[in-house]
This record gives structure tokens, sequence and C-alpha cells, in this order.
């Protein structure tokens, strides 16, 4: 029998998204009961309006590479996250909640920086500084916090690197990233924070555009604002946008992957030995294991869409839940347990489709360089405090450990 989308039910029987984690490494329990017995249902969010959860990954990759579904967040019936993302989203636009072909115009001035080819030339970089990092940890007090002193600066460091972005700012563009992705910020702070970074990237791009500069901010500046094919707002909100995501996913990949081996000591041992092949297979594990970005890939329906059963309409809205969807016992064996010898590792972790993260080249190198490395120069690690008091993001758009104290 074929659901419709007409609400039959009680909507009070909704259950509210995003639920909240019993355990702190899994997603909560609830998704893996609606996985199994309403694997596409109705869910309330904070607007009180109902869109679909999707939560098998069948169905999420699906409706993820469906030209049916539209990523536009101005849409009608397009389920945001939150009230202060909502306000900041009316206030500044980004490519990622664009549909082709205006999505895809603006990847292209940017993807040519993040190709395999063009990531793997930065392995040099990378590599110095977490040996920079690490050597200043070694020096450093014991216990000390690995996302302060490690998780946090490598990936900021790369991504001003890339982006001609001064790192001596860190501090500043650190603290508004973590205002605009906190679903629970007051609309107003969210909308200032993002302004305030938005006036910094400004002042810079102006500054590309009378000195160029190679970079990305310097290449955007000269190749496309000078010439008119970009406005300048327009190239301030793709940077807006490369710098918020090019640090804060990968910090928390670092500090709660970190957290995860150190729970698993004999795959630790392995990632720390280094084999390329066993190193490369646990990034991807722990990608697909922890999913950090937890809050579903939000979408709307272009037109009637039935899939598992369900008819979604024209206009409603569809959370693709792949924190759900990546662990799935139908699409990975044994989906909660951390192997790092899983074969055939097809997850969900940078989205599927035309919308599929840009930078996940770099987020990869990134993992692949920083693990090893971390575990050989500190092959005593241990977690400085209990495990249970240690404090998650539950509330922000990223998921992650708040600080992880260790020492060695």
């Amino acid at each position: 029998m074929t659901i419709t989308a007409g609400h039959a039910a009680d909507a009070s029987a909704e259950p509210t998204y995003p639920m909240p984690r019993g355990c702190p490494f899994d997603p909560p329990a609830e998704l893996a009961q609606l996985r199994a017995e309403k694997p596409i249902s109705r869910v309330r969010i904070w607007d009180g309006s109902s869109p679909w959860l999707v939560t098998r990954y069948d169905d999420v990759r699906s409706l993820l590479a469906d030209r049916r579904v539209s990523s536009d967040a101005y849409r009608p019936g397009y389920p945001a996250q939150s009230p202060g993302i909502l306000a900041r989203r009316r206030n500044s636009t980004s490519f990622i909640t664009m549909d082709d072909p205006e999505h895809a115009r603006y990847r292209k001035m940017v993807i040519s920086d993040f190709t395999v080819r063009r990531t793997e030339s930065l392995r040099p970089l990378i590599t110095k500084i977490v040996d920079d990092l690490l050597d200043e940890m070694e020096r450093g007090p014991r216990p000390t916090d690995l996302v302060e002193a490690f998780a946090l600066p490598l990936p900021s460091m790369v991504i001003c690197q890339m982006l001609g972005v001064p790192y001596k700012d860190h501090d500043f563009f650190q603290m508004h990233s973590r205002a605009i992705l906190d679903i629970t910020m007051d609309p107003a702070e969210t909308v200032r924070a993002s302004d305030e970074l938005r006036d910094y990237l400004t002042g810079l791009m102006a500054e590309k555009e009378a000195e160029p500069t190679d970079d990305i901010l310097g290449r955007l500046a000269q190749r496309y604002v000078l010439t008119g094919e970009l406005s300048r707002d327009d190239a301030v909100s793709m940077a807006l946008l490369l710098l918020v995501a090019g640090h804060e996913t990968t910090a928390n990949m670092i500090g709660f992957g970190t957290l995860t081996l150190l729970q698993n000591p004999e795959q630790a041992a392995e990632v720390r030995d280094g084999d390329p092949a066993v190193v490369n297979r646990a990034v991807e594990e722990l990608l697909r294991l922890l999913t950090v970005v937890h809050t579903g890939r939000r979408r709307v329906a272009l037109d009637d869409i039935e899939i598992g059963g369900v008819t979604i309409r024209a206009g409603e809205g569809i959370i693709a839940a792949t924190e759900s969807a990546n662990r799935d016992a139908a699409a990975f064996p044994a989906p909660d347990e951390l192997d790092i010898h899983r074969e055939s590792n097809h997850h969900l972790a940078f989205g599927f489709g035309v919308h599929q993260c840009l930078g996940q080249p770099l987020a990869r190198l990134e993992l692949q360089i920083a693990y090893p490395a971390l575990l050989r120069r500190f092959p005593e690690l241990r977690v400085a405090v209990p495990v249970d008091d240690i404090r998650y993001r539950d509330k922000m758009v990223v998921y992650g450990v708040q600080a992880l104290p260790v020492s060695w």
C-alpha cells in the first residue's frame, strides 16, 4: 500500500527531529527504530512543520541523486535546521543551497582547487603543519586539550593557506563559525556573527582585487569579481562557506575520531603503524561511523516522488538522514562496530549527487596524515578525564567533542 503525504495520523505522534542521543558515539536509538519500522516518516522540527525523514541507505542515496528534489533554501517547504540558520540564509546566499545551473556555475569557479591532484600537492604543507603542531604539543603542558592544540588548528591553518586568509585571525573566525553553526543560537546573534564574518572577508576580497595573490580569494577577485562575472557579495559568500566548512568538519573528525580510536586500542595501533591502505580504510570507516554532519541533508520536493512505498508531494520538505543511512545493516554489515578493515565502504558522510562535498579530497588527506602522525608521536596517548565527563557538540550542525583532554 502506498502512503500519501496526507496527514492522516495525529501530528502529536510525530517524533521531534533531531532526537537526543543516548550513547554519544551513536546516532539516536530512535533513528534505528524508524529505519527498521517506518523508514520514511514524518517528523516535527523546530518551526512546527512536518517534513519527511528518510533513514535507509538506499532511499537516502536515491533521493540525494534525484533531480526532482531541490536544495534551494528559499523554496517554500524547505526544512531549515534552526531559526538562526533560516535568518542567516535570508541574509546571505550560498551555492550549497542552490540548484543547477546556478550551483554548478559557482562550484566550477573553485573546483580546480579541490581536485585529488591539487589536494595531493598539499601533502608536504599538511605534513609540516602536523609535525609543527605535534612538536608544540609535546613541549606543552600535560594534560592538554587535543581540540585546541591539534584538531582545530590543523584544518584552520590549511584552509587559511588555501584561501588566503591570515591565520592570525583564527580566534575571530572560529568563534563566529561556532555561532553560525549553533542551532540553539538566537537568530539575531546568528545573523550578527554571519555579518561580521562577511564584513571581514569583504575587506580581504577588496585587498585582493587591488593586489593579486595566488590563493582562492585572490583568484576569485581577479578572474571573476573584477571581470564582472561575480559580484563581490557572491564571492564573499563562497569564501565564507569554504572557510567555515573547511575547518569545522575536519576539526571535529580529528577530535572525535581520535577519541573513537582510543576506545579501540587494537585498531588504533594499526592506524599508528601507518600502512597507507589500512590508514585510508580507517579514515573511511571513521567518516561512516561518526558522520559528524548529523542533522540530515535538507531538501524540498519539486514534483511528486514515490519512494519506499511513500508518496512525497511537491513542495514538501525532506530530511535525508545520512547519519542513519551510514548505520544501515542492509548496506554495512555490523554497522555499529568500528571495523578499519571494512571493504567497499560506500558511505554518505560527504553526501551524494551534485551536492557531494567539494572539499572531500582535502578532508581525507588531512585525516590520513593526522591520525597516524598523532598516534606515532604519542604512542601512550590517553584520555585524561573519565569518558563520561567529555562534553559533546549536540546542539551544533557539526557534531564532535567540545574538548578532549589528553595526556601521554
